[in-house]
């Protein structure tokens, strides 16, 4: 590892030492922060495998649902009833902060089912469809609300991994190599002129 190219004085050592302090005490603090984002990644992904079952159940019980319906009342009457329902759904951006950080989610607020035609135009079936893809929808959104967060703390957790490689390969190898070099010179000219000045004595004696 090359050291540092600066010159070995007291000054320069004094700041090494500072600049070595402040890079260790960064390590530490960003292997806790890493350790801490790894943590929350892993719960994360956890909550996204059992939204997918969740997903893949309701996708079982609702394509099926639909399917039905279109087999028991024909095409032409789930045209004219899906043209009768009308639902106005609100998208926000909701701030979530996860180990101490502020991540931004998307929040979609579900209106309550309503009954958008007659008694006498319905059917058992649509009802069984519209619950199933209520749920679905409900569903999707929360993936679509957790994957943005699953993909930025992996993101941060990179970031923070590159961080911490830099410190502990580079930037802390280099300061203790160039602390070591600027002591050992130190050192080595306290030395001499410790012989200088003896021989300075001895000449004079």
């Amino acid at each position: 590892m090359a050291k540092l190219n600066i010159a070995p004085t007291k000054s320069n050592l004094l700041m090494i030492k500072e600049q070595l302090s402040v890079s260790e005490d960064g390590y530490d603090l960003l292997e806790q922060k890493r350790e801490i984002l790894v943590m929350e990644l892993m719960r994360m992904v956890e909550k996204v495998k059992l939204l997918e079952r969740e997903i893949n159940k309701t996708i079982q019980t609702a394509y099926p649902a639909l399917k039905n319906m279109l087999m028991a009342v024909g095409g032409d009457r789930v045209e004219r009833v899906s043209h009768a329902v009308k639902y106005d759904f609100t998208i926000t951006e909701k701030p979530v902060t996860i180990a101490g950080m502020g991540f931004s989610s998307i929040k979609v607020d579900l209106p309550s089912r309503q009954l958008f035609y007659s008694f006498l135009g319905s059917y058992a079936d649509s009802d069984k469809v519209m619950v199933d893809f209520f749920q679905l929808l409900k569903l999707l959104t929360e993936m679509a609300s957790i994957r943005t967060i699953v993909w930025r703390l992996a993101t941060e957790v990179k970031k923070t991994q590159r961080r911490v490689n830099a410190l502990d390969k580079l930037v802390i190898p280099q300061t203790r190599e160039t602390k070591v070099y600027i002591e050992s010179v130190l050192e080595e000219r306290e030395r001499e002129n410790i012989f200088v000045l003896k021989s300075l004595k001895s000449r004079q004696s």
